[in-house]
């Protein structure tokens, strides 16, 4: 079978949102390449080891690949995607001098071979990501998240995944009850139980990341212990999922933990409804924030009565940890 190949060359900074565009257009599945330059500042501290970069991309850039079926119009595609690339900037986003172009491959050039990138990854102290296609044999103390992506966001290599399980391993003492919204492949509910967490209600408005988060959970054997609904965190309080239908949660509302790894603009439009959503003294774990919006979001948290108690870094990202006061208007 044959299929188009849509190319984006464009910034590493840019490439959740362009994948999740591609997503949106339907593809079938997407590709990320980033950078293999020696000059890119890597860390070491879990023994991690890199070898012989194996492309000439610059660095700070990164290559996107969307695969659509044959029939697919391609010009309407491209016409359609280039201006949400453009808005990109409104969000202080830069795509750079992007360019997009498109050739027909087989599938076997596709549906496969990324897999030889995606390796067993340790990204924190405890926690290693291992593809369901790998063969790894844990130390002691080492919790695997098995996970096959899909075409799903979440296999823990982009810096805020990482960051946002590192950042869980910190927060989670044992017994929590954690709503992970927006929650893409499921990597970060499957983390937050592997960690000692005791439900997890996983989030998120795109069927295709629902049903590959609903995947990921099966591999992991996690179906008693996490549930994949499709709704919003607002639909949730309200009693109700996107179809305006109110499903049974795993979870007792107020919960202890919240947790969002998405975009900065997207995390402050519910910050309030994760203040309602937490008991006093509970944890938000914001992530996905760009540096240049760390200050924006510092303030929107403040702002809804939050106290913020650590934030954490990785490259240009960096993942707020907030509490709820044990009563308001209380530090």
């Amino acid at each position: 079978m044959k299929w188009y190949e849509l190319m984006i060359s464009t910034t590493e900074q840019a490439i959740e949102m362009i994948t999740n565009f591609l997503h949106e257009m339907d593809a079938d599945g997407v590709s990320i390449e980033e950078s293999g330059t020696l000059n890119k500042q890597r860390d070491t501290s879990l023994g991690q080891w890199y070898e012989t970069p194996l492309n000439d991309i610059p660095e700070g850039q990164a290559i996107i690949k969307g695969y659509f079926a044959e029939g697919t119009d391609m010009a309407d595609l491209e016409k359609a995607v280039r201006p949400r690339i453009d808005q990109l900037r409104e969000f202080g986003i830069d795509p750079g001098d992007y360019r997009i172009t498109t050739v027909i491959v087989d599938e076997e050039d596709w549906a496969t071979a990324w897999k030889q990138y995606f390796k067993p990854i340790q990204v924190s102290p405890r926690l290693t990501i291992k593809p369901t296609w790998e063969e790894y044999e844990p130390s002691s103390g080492e919790e695997i998240i098995e996970l096959d992506p899909g075409m799903a966001f979440g296999t823990g290599t982009h810096p805020t995944t990482a960051l946002c399980l590192r950042t869980l391993e910190s927060v989670i003492r044992g017994g929590e009850e954690i709503i992970d919204v927006g929650t893409g492949s499921g990597i970060l509910a499957i983390g937050a139980v592997r960690l000692g967490a005791k439900r997890v209600l996983a989030l998120d408005l795109d069927p295709v990341a629902v049903s590959s988060a609903a995947e990921n959970v099966k591999l992991n054997h996690l179906e008693p212990d996490i549930q994949v609904q499709l709704s919003d965190l607002l639909g949730v309080l309200q009693g109700g999922d996107s179809a305006g239908s109110s499903p049974a949660v795993n979870v007792s509302l107020p919960v202890d933990l919240v947790v969002a790894n998405i975009l900065a603009e997207i995390i402050l439009l519910f910050v309030e409804d994760v203040y309602q959503a937490l008991k006093p003294g509970g944890i938000y774990i914001a992530s996905g924030i760009f540096k240049n919006k760390e200050d924006v979001v510092e303030a929107g948290l403040e702002q809804a009565g939050f106290i913020i108690t650590d934030r954490q870094r990785d490259q240009d990202w960096i993942a707020f940890v907030a509490r709820k006061p044990q009563e308001p208007g209380r530090l």
